[in-house]
């Protein structure tokens, strides 16, 4: 996730959220998601 909105040209992830799932035994469906951001000093 921190890769992909360093690819956007994001420099943080804010309100993240993760989800695991058990889809079967031995087999979890793992999501991770957030809103990619620019954050300034501010001046």
């Amino acid at each position: 996730m921190l890769q992909h909105a360093a690819e956007l040209g994001a420099n943080a992830v804010i309100g993240v959220r993760y989800d695991a799932t058990e889809l079967m035994q031995g087999v979890t469906e793992v999501l991770a998601y957030g809103t990619a951001v620019v954050v300034e000093k501010e001046r």
